[in-house]
């Protein structure tokens, strides 16, 4: 998996980690799920108990998701830190698939985790719930440190959900592009 120092979304996807709903197994008190989205690099989700540790994103409806994106420092949190993860999709937790297992060599930035399957790249992942399960860490550590995460899809152009071919690229077009 590539490591990157900073996150730069691809234009063709976006983040829609905000239309779902965030949980995870375990947290340390002060240290809660709400930190994985808070935006901030120095603030971190920290687990409480045996692994597998997981974070569970929920949507409401069915989405396409082309990557996941997770920050972790090894120079900060050593045996803290993952090296083994799972990435799961499906509807529910009964028919969870797992879509990435990854291993990390101490990682540090963010990590991109491409969803969709090495024989077809074009394609994208959909369901109603994503998973990231940390099965180990660094140093056989027990509890882990996620920074923050991101989940990131497809970017849809909404004249082509309307049945319309021709897209408004230009500064001319794009201003009768939409009905008043």
């Amino acid at each position: 998996m590539k490591v990157v120092a900073a996150l730069q979304p691809d234009a063709s996807a976006r983040e829609i980690g905000r239309l779902a709903v965030w949980s995870v197994t375990t947290a340390k008190p002060g240290n809660g799920v709400e930190l994985l989205r808070d935006g901030r690099e120095d603030t971190y989700w920290q687990s409480d108990g045996a692994q597998p540790h997981l974070v569970n994103v929920q949507f409401q409806k069915k989405v396409y998701m082309s990557e996941v994106a997770f920050y972790t420092d090894y120079k900060l949190d050593e045996s803290y830190t993952p090296a083994r993860v799972s990435i799961r999709v499906g509807n529910t937790f009964s028919d969870l698939r797992e879509v990435r297992c990854i291993d990390l060599q101490e990682p540090q930035g963010w990590v991109v985790v491409p969803l969709p399957p090495d024989d077809n790249p074009e394609a994208y992942v959909k369901g109603f719930l994503l998973q990231v399960a940390v099965l180990a860490n660094h140093q056989n550590g027990r509890d882990t440190h996620i920074r923050q995460v991101r989940v990131f899809g497809p970017r849809t152009d909404p004249l082509r959900t309307l049945g319309h071919e021709v897209a408004f690229t230009s500064p001319q077009f794009g201003e009768f592009s939409a009905c008043r």
